[in-house]
Protein backbone atom coordinates (compact mmCIF):
# COMPACT_ATOMS: atom_id res chain seq x y z
CA UNK A 1 0.00 0.00 0.00
CA UNK A 2 1.28 3.51 -0.78
CA UNK A 3 2.07 5.84 2.10
CA UNK A 4 0.85 8.92 0.20
CA UNK A 5 -0.52 10.24 -3.08
CA UNK A 6 1.52 13.00 -4.66
CA UNK A 7 1.56 15.25 -7.73
CA UNK A 8 4.83 15.67 -9.63
CA UNK A 9 3.31 17.61 -12.54
CA UNK A 10 0.06 19.50 -12.96
CA UNK A 11 -2.81 18.15 -15.04
CA UNK A 12 -5.86 15.91 -14.88
CA UNK A 13 -6.65 13.22 -12.29
CA UNK A 14 -4.08 10.94 -13.94
CA UNK A 15 -1.23 12.98 -12.38
CA UNK A 16 -2.18 11.72 -8.91
CA UNK A 17 0.47 9.11 -8.21
CA UNK A 18 0.64 6.66 -5.28
CA UNK A 19 4.09 6.98 -3.71
CA UNK A 20 6.25 6.06 -0.74
CA UNK A 21 6.91 9.26 1.22
CA UNK A 22 8.99 9.37 4.38
CA UNK A 23 7.72 11.39 7.34
CA UNK A 24 10.22 12.66 9.92
CA UNK A 25 9.74 13.12 13.66
CA UNK A 26 7.70 16.15 14.78
CA UNK A 27 9.59 19.38 15.29
CA UNK A 28 8.53 22.39 17.38
CA UNK A 29 4.77 22.87 17.27
CA UNK A 30 4.09 19.70 15.29
CA UNK A 31 2.16 16.46 15.77
CA UNK A 32 2.89 13.17 14.03
CA UNK A 33 -0.49 11.66 13.21
CA UNK A 34 -1.68 8.32 11.87
CA UNK A 35 -4.29 9.46 9.34
CA UNK A 36 -7.63 7.67 9.60
CA UNK A 37 -9.28 9.61 6.77
CA UNK A 38 -8.49 12.55 4.49
CA UNK A 39 -11.11 14.80 2.93
CA UNK A 40 -11.29 15.43 -0.82
CA UNK A 41 -12.21 19.00 -1.80
CA UNK A 42 -12.54 21.05 -4.97
CA UNK A 43 -9.53 23.14 -3.94
CA UNK A 44 -7.46 19.94 -4.29
CA UNK A 45 -8.45 19.77 -7.96
CA UNK A 46 -7.46 23.41 -8.50
CA UNK A 47 -4.04 22.69 -6.97
CA UNK A 48 -3.69 19.53 -9.04
CA UNK A 49 -4.43 21.42 -12.25
CA UNK A 50 -2.10 24.31 -11.43
CA UNK A 51 -4.93 26.85 -11.13
CA UNK A 52 -3.56 27.42 -7.63
CA UNK A 53 0.21 27.02 -8.18
CA UNK A 54 2.07 24.75 -5.77
CA UNK A 55 5.72 23.83 -5.44
CA UNK A 56 6.09 20.33 -6.86
CA UNK A 57 6.20 17.52 -5.97
CA UNK A 58 3.39 17.92 -3.44
CA UNK A 59 1.12 15.64 -1.44
CA UNK A 60 -2.37 17.12 -1.73
CA UNK A 61 -5.14 17.21 0.85
CA UNK A 62 -5.93 20.05 3.25
CA UNK A 63 -7.97 18.21 5.87
CA UNK A 64 -8.14 14.97 7.74
CA UNK A 65 -8.41 13.25 11.08
CA UNK A 66 -6.43 10.64 12.93
CA UNK A 67 -4.57 9.67 16.08
CA UNK A 68 -1.49 11.38 17.46
CA UNK A 69 1.57 9.09 17.42
CA UNK A 70 4.07 11.62 18.74
CA UNK A 71 3.79 15.25 19.83
CA UNK A 72 6.51 17.86 20.16
CA UNK A 73 6.91 19.37 23.62
CA UNK A 74 4.61 22.24 24.45
CA UNK A 75 1.91 21.50 21.90
CA UNK A 76 -0.71 20.57 24.49
CA UNK A 77 -1.36 17.26 22.71
CA UNK A 78 -0.22 13.75 23.60
CA UNK A 79 0.05 10.34 21.90
CA UNK A 80 -3.36 8.74 21.60
CA UNK A 81 -5.26 12.01 21.19
CA UNK A 82 -7.87 11.98 18.43
CA UNK A 83 -7.45 15.09 16.30
CA UNK A 84 -8.76 16.69 13.14
CA UNK A 85 -7.47 19.56 11.04
CA UNK A 86 -8.02 21.72 8.00
CA UNK A 87 -5.66 24.07 6.21
CA UNK A 88 -2.61 21.78 6.37
CA UNK A 89 -1.39 20.45 3.02
CA UNK A 90 -0.29 16.82 2.75
CA UNK A 91 -3.30 14.97 4.10
CA UNK A 92 -3.47 12.38 1.28
CA UNK A 93 -1.16 10.19 3.35
CA UNK A 94 -1.07 7.35 5.84
CA UNK A 95 1.00 9.42 8.27
CA UNK A 96 1.35 13.20 8.42
CA UNK A 97 2.94 16.03 10.36
CA UNK A 98 0.18 18.38 11.50
CA UNK A 99 0.82 21.85 12.98
CA UNK A 100 -0.68 21.86 16.47
CA UNK A 101 -1.94 25.37 15.72
CA UNK A 102 -4.60 24.00 13.34
CA UNK A 103 -5.39 20.72 15.13
CA UNK A 104 -8.55 20.32 17.19
CA UNK A 105 -9.53 17.51 19.51
CA UNK A 106 -12.27 15.24 18.27
CA UNK A 107 -14.83 14.66 21.04
CA UNK A 108 -15.99 11.21 22.05
CA UNK A 109 -19.07 10.28 20.08
CA UNK A 110 -17.75 11.75 16.82
CA UNK A 111 -15.96 9.24 14.60
CA UNK A 112 -12.67 10.16 12.97
CA UNK A 113 -14.24 9.72 9.53
CA UNK A 114 -17.04 12.15 10.43
CA UNK A 115 -14.48 14.57 11.85
CA UNK A 116 -12.43 14.42 8.65
CA UNK A 117 -15.58 15.02 6.62
CA UNK A 118 -16.51 18.01 8.76
CA UNK A 119 -13.42 20.16 8.98
CA UNK A 120 -12.90 22.08 5.74
CA UNK A 121 -16.41 21.99 4.34
CA UNK A 122 -18.01 22.35 7.77
CA UNK A 123 -15.89 25.33 8.71
CA UNK A 124 -16.59 26.81 5.27
CA UNK A 125 -20.33 26.45 5.81
CA UNK A 126 -20.00 27.87 9.32
CA UNK A 127 -18.12 31.01 8.34
CA UNK A 128 -20.48 31.60 5.41
CA UNK A 129 -23.62 31.64 7.58
CA UNK A 130 -22.08 33.06 10.76
CA UNK A 131 -19.59 35.62 9.45
CA UNK A 132 -19.59 36.31 5.69
CA UNK A 133 -23.33 36.95 5.88
CA UNK A 134 -24.82 36.45 9.33
CA UNK A 135 -28.00 34.52 8.62
CA UNK A 136 -30.92 35.43 10.90
CA UNK A 137 -34.60 34.48 11.18
CA UNK A 138 -36.58 35.80 8.23
CA UNK A 139 -33.74 35.81 5.73
CA UNK A 140 -34.20 34.20 2.32
CA UNK A 141 -31.12 32.20 1.29
CA UNK A 142 -30.20 30.58 -2.03
CA UNK A 143 -27.74 27.67 -1.87
CA UNK A 144 -26.27 26.31 -5.10
CA UNK A 145 -25.28 22.63 -5.35
CA UNK A 146 -27.43 22.05 -2.29
CA UNK A 147 -26.71 18.31 -2.25
CA UNK A 148 -22.94 18.73 -2.37
CA UNK A 149 -20.61 18.52 0.59
CA UNK A 150 -20.78 22.20 1.54
CA UNK A 151 -24.31 22.59 0.21
CA UNK A 152 -25.90 20.03 2.54
CA UNK A 153 -24.18 21.63 5.52
CA UNK A 154 -25.17 25.14 4.42
CA UNK A 155 -28.81 24.12 4.11
CA UNK A 156 -28.83 22.68 7.63
CA UNK A 157 -26.95 25.54 9.27
CA UNK A 158 -29.02 28.24 7.55
CA UNK A 159 -32.25 26.49 8.54
CA UNK A 160 -31.04 26.21 12.14
CA UNK A 161 -30.61 30.00 12.10
CA UNK A 162 -34.21 30.53 11.03
CA UNK A 163 -33.78 31.20 7.31
CA UNK A 164 -35.97 30.13 4.44
CA UNK A 165 -33.67 28.10 2.19
CA UNK A 166 -33.95 27.66 -1.57
CA UNK A 167 -31.56 25.07 -3.00
CA UNK A 168 -30.51 24.29 -6.54
CA UNK A 169 -29.62 20.77 -7.70
CA UNK A 170 -29.18 18.87 -10.96
CA UNK A 171 -30.83 15.47 -10.38
CA UNK A 172 -33.86 13.92 -8.72
CA UNK A 173 -31.64 12.11 -6.21
CA UNK A 174 -29.96 15.37 -5.25
CA UNK A 175 -33.34 17.10 -4.91
CA UNK A 176 -34.38 14.43 -2.40
CA UNK A 177 -31.18 14.91 -0.38
CA UNK A 178 -31.57 18.70 -0.32
CA UNK A 179 -35.14 18.42 0.92
CA UNK A 180 -34.11 15.90 3.58
CA UNK A 181 -31.49 18.40 4.76
CA UNK A 182 -34.26 20.98 5.25
CA UNK A 183 -34.45 23.02 2.04
CA UNK A 184 -37.85 24.71 1.81
CA UNK A 185 -37.75 24.89 -1.98
CA UNK A 186 -35.56 23.04 -4.46
CA UNK A 187 -34.96 24.14 -8.06
CA UNK A 188 -33.65 21.81 -10.76
CA UNK A 189 -31.26 24.24 -12.41
CA UNK A 190 -30.46 21.71 -15.13
CA UNK A 191 -33.91 22.30 -16.62
CA UNK A 192 -35.29 25.51 -15.09
CA UNK A 193 -34.26 29.17 -14.89
CA UNK A 194 -33.28 29.31 -11.23
CA UNK A 195 -33.07 33.13 -11.12
CA UNK A 196 -36.60 33.51 -12.50
CA UNK A 197 -38.00 30.91 -10.10
CA UNK A 198 -36.13 32.43 -7.16
CA UNK A 199 -37.76 35.78 -7.93
CA UNK A 200 -41.17 34.12 -8.13
CA UNK A 201 -40.64 32.31 -4.82
CA UNK A 202 -39.75 35.60 -3.12
CA UNK A 203 -42.63 37.65 -4.59
CA UNK A 204 -40.29 39.43 -6.96
CA UNK A 205 -37.95 40.61 -4.21
CA UNK A 206 -35.02 38.21 -4.51
CA UNK A 207 -32.97 36.61 -1.74
CA UNK A 208 -30.81 38.25 0.90
CA UNK A 209 -27.78 36.11 0.12
CA UNK A 210 -26.62 33.60 -2.49
CA UNK A 211 -24.01 31.02 -1.50
CA UNK A 212 -22.37 30.06 -4.80
CA UNK A 213 -19.63 27.46 -5.01
CA UNK A 214 -20.32 26.69 -8.68
CA UNK A 215 -18.91 29.84 -10.27
CA UNK A 216 -18.88 30.42 -14.02
CA UNK A 217 -22.16 28.63 -14.84
CA UNK A 218 -24.21 30.29 -12.11
CA UNK A 219 -22.75 33.72 -11.35
CA UNK A 220 -25.04 35.67 -13.71
CA UNK A 221 -28.15 34.00 -12.34
CA UNK A 222 -26.87 34.42 -8.80
CA UNK A 223 -26.60 38.18 -9.23
CA UNK A 224 -30.06 38.24 -10.80
CA UNK A 225 -31.48 36.36 -7.80
CA UNK A 226 -30.50 38.96 -5.19
CA UNK A 227 -32.73 41.57 -3.63
CA UNK A 228 -31.62 45.19 -3.39
CA UNK A 229 -28.38 45.34 -1.34
CA UNK A 230 -28.17 41.55 -1.35
CA UNK A 231 -24.85 39.71 -1.11
CA UNK A 232 -23.30 37.11 -3.39
CA UNK A 233 -20.80 34.94 -1.53
CA UNK A 234 -18.79 33.30 -4.31
CA UNK A 235 -16.82 30.71 -2.36
CA UNK A 236 -15.86 28.28 -5.13
CA UNK A 237 -15.79 27.61 -8.86
CA UNK A 238 -16.62 23.98 -9.56
CA UNK A 239 -17.77 24.89 -13.09
CA UNK A 240 -14.74 27.09 -13.76
CA UNK A 241 -13.39 30.51 -12.77
CA UNK A 242 -15.69 33.51 -13.05
CA UNK A 243 -14.59 35.98 -15.78
CA UNK A 244 -13.78 39.59 -14.84
CA UNK A 245 -16.93 41.41 -13.77
CA UNK A 246 -17.86 45.05 -14.36
CA UNK A 247 -18.68 46.67 -10.99
CA UNK A 248 -21.48 48.56 -12.73
CA UNK A 249 -23.43 45.30 -12.70
CA UNK A 250 -23.56 45.52 -8.91
CA UNK A 251 -24.99 49.03 -9.19
CA UNK A 252 -27.63 48.17 -11.78
CA UNK A 253 -28.60 45.01 -9.87
CA UNK A 254 -29.53 47.02 -6.78
CA UNK A 255 -26.33 48.15 -5.03
CA UNK A 256 -25.33 44.52 -4.63
CA UNK A 257 -22.39 43.17 -2.67
CA UNK A 258 -19.93 40.57 -3.99
CA UNK A 259 -17.31 38.77 -1.92
CA UNK A 260 -14.89 35.95 -2.66
CA UNK A 261 -14.25 34.47 0.81
CA UNK A 262 -11.74 31.78 1.65
CA UNK A 263 -11.27 29.69 4.78
CA UNK A 264 -7.82 30.96 5.72
CA UNK A 265 -9.20 34.44 6.42
CA UNK A 266 -11.90 33.05 8.71
CA UNK A 267 -9.58 30.83 10.77
CA UNK A 268 -6.83 33.33 11.53
CA UNK A 269 -6.77 32.75 15.28
CA UNK A 270 -6.92 29.78 17.62
CA UNK A 271 -10.13 31.24 19.04
CA UNK A 272 -11.83 31.24 15.63
CA UNK A 273 -10.79 27.67 14.86
CA UNK A 274 -12.03 26.46 18.24
CA UNK A 275 -15.31 28.40 17.99
CA UNK A 276 -16.20 27.07 14.57
CA UNK A 277 -15.15 23.47 15.17
CA UNK A 278 -16.83 23.32 18.59
CA UNK A 279 -20.16 24.57 17.22
CA UNK A 280 -19.99 21.98 14.45
CA UNK A 281 -19.07 19.07 16.73
CA UNK A 282 -21.69 20.11 19.30
CA UNK A 283 -24.36 20.15 16.58
CA UNK A 284 -23.27 16.69 15.37
CA UNK A 285 -23.39 15.27 18.91
CA UNK A 286 -26.83 16.82 19.46
CA UNK A 287 -28.14 15.22 16.28
CA UNK A 288 -28.76 18.65 14.77
CA UNK A 289 -26.18 18.38 11.97
CA UNK A 290 -25.89 15.39 9.66
CA UNK A 291 -22.55 15.10 7.86
CA UNK A 292 -23.18 12.94 4.81
CA UNK A 293 -20.22 10.88 3.62
CA UNK A 294 -21.03 10.26 -0.01
CA UNK A 295 -18.03 8.11 -0.88
CA UNK A 296 -15.00 6.41 0.68
CA UNK A 297 -12.04 5.47 -1.51
CA UNK A 298 -8.79 3.67 -0.71
CA UNK A 299 -5.90 6.15 -0.64
CA UNK A 300 -4.49 4.66 -3.84
CA UNK A 301 -7.77 5.49 -5.64
CA UNK A 302 -7.46 9.27 -5.21
CA UNK A 303 -7.61 9.60 -9.00
CA UNK A 304 -11.08 8.01 -9.08
CA UNK A 305 -12.26 10.30 -6.28
CA UNK A 306 -11.16 13.37 -8.27
CA UNK A 307 -12.83 12.06 -11.41
CA UNK A 308 -16.11 11.47 -9.60
CA UNK A 309 -16.00 14.85 -7.86
CA UNK A 310 -15.32 16.83 -11.02
CA UNK A 311 -17.80 14.74 -12.97
CA UNK A 312 -20.53 15.85 -10.53
CA UNK A 313 -21.31 12.21 -9.79
CA UNK A 314 -21.14 12.66 -6.04
CA UNK A 315 -23.19 13.91 -3.11
CA UNK A 316 -21.96 14.82 0.33
CA UNK A 317 -18.34 14.36 1.31
CA UNK A 318 -15.64 12.19 -0.29
CA UNK A 319 -12.95 10.60 1.88
CA UNK A 320 -9.69 8.82 1.19
CA UNK A 321 -8.93 5.98 3.61
CA UNK A 322 -5.23 5.01 4.02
Amino acid sequence: MPTAVQVTKTGGPEVLEPAEVDVCAPQDGELLVDVAAAGVNYIDTYQRQGIYPMELPVVLGLEGAGTVVEAADGTGFAPGDRVAWQGSIGSYAARKLVPASVAVRVPEGVSLETAAATMLQGITAHYLVASTFEVKPGHDVLVHAAAGGVGLLLVQLAKARGARVIGTVSTEEKEKLAREAGADEVIRYDREDFAKLTRELTNGEGVDVVYDGVGKDTVDGSLASLKVRGLLALFGASSGPVPPLDPQRLNSGGSLYLTRPTSVHYTRTREEIDWRSKELFDAILAGELNVRIGGKYPLADARKAHEDLQGRRTTGKLLLIP
